[in-house]
């Protein structure tokens, strides 16, 4: 595993020290890791060329990264929050409360994971086109929220390894269906949500199929919108790129560290008995 984790950090690594490196040592023939020279030497001035091109056109604080950052992040975390307590309640919906054709709706709906996005925004632009929803956040932070059938999934495997007994006693002393989900459940889902929510909040973040169709202003795109505007039609600001990517990324990377016992644990979780 640490032999593969190292090809693995390649990419990544390749990214990083790219991003201070001129743009003739990008391309040298052979390759090197390590710009050259000692580290004081490198090109540092990469990441401000990178951040002054960005916020081209206008002040700083008011575009570019800072307002892409924001952006990003902000719609992150609100449809991060949305999924939570969505697939939540869906997940105790399939796993606990009996419905006709229940086992049916919740094939098909974890069938809807097998279509491509590609195939279904079309449809979602028309009706985005007729709520007026075009060149706003919306579409980014709405459908999210309303469906996430991988979040429901997981929680679901989670809700069924808890003993219905529980629940079954609560019950008997008179709690109702939503005090039941709201004070036994999703304190015993915590690890589970946990992992969703950082899956879903780097989902978001990386995201960038979806602004790419539904935005058009510059002060409303998100970070991938902004790295993507470093590629020309016949030339592109490599150095640029890597600086941007770098600093898109590092947000995502310092998540993963401190996270990453949470998102191993919620997975291993899902679907054991409790």
């Amino acid at each position: 595993m640490a032999v593969a984790s190292i090809f693995m950090a390649l990419p990544f690594l390749w990214m990083l020290f790219s991003s201070v490196k001129p743009l003739d040592e990008i391309f040298q023939q052979p390759p090197k890791l390590l710009p050259q020279g000692m580290p004081w030497h490198w090109k540092w001035s990469n990441y401000t060329d990178a951040f002054d091109q960005a916020s081209a056109g206008g002040a700083w604080w008011s575009s570019g990264f800072p307002l892409a950052f924001w952006n990003s992040f902000y719609i992150a975390t609100l449809v991060t929050l949305g999924t939570l307590l969505t697939s939540s309640m869906a997940a105790y919906a399939f796993a606990r409360i009996r419905f006709f054709g229940r086992g049916f709706w919740f094939m098909l709906f974890l069938a809807t994971m097998m279509v491509p996005a590609q195939l279904t925004i079309i449809p979602l632009f028309i009706i985005m086109g007729q709520l007026k929803w075009v060149d706003t956040h919306l579409p980014l932070i709405v459908p999210p929220i309303l469906f996430n059938a991988f979040g429901v999934f997981l929680l679901r495997q989670y809700v069924r390894g808890i003993p219905v007994e529980l629940e079954e006693a609560a019950q008997i002393d008179g709690a109702s269906r939503f005090r039941i989900f709201t004070q036994m459940i999703l304190p015993l889902l915590k690890s589970p949500m946990v992992a969703l929510g950082i899956f879903t909040f780097l989902g978001q973040w990386n995201n960038f199929f979806y602004p790419l169709i539904f935005l058009n202003s510059s002060d409303k795109f998100t970070l991938p919108l902004v790295v993507n505007q470093f590629k020309g039609a016949y030339s592109s600001n490599w150095t640029g790129i890597m600086a941007a990517a770098t600093l898109s990324a590092l947000p995502l990377l310092i998540v993963f560290i401190f996270a990453q016992r949470q998102i191993v644990e919620g997975i291993a979780l899902s679907g054991s008995k409790t």
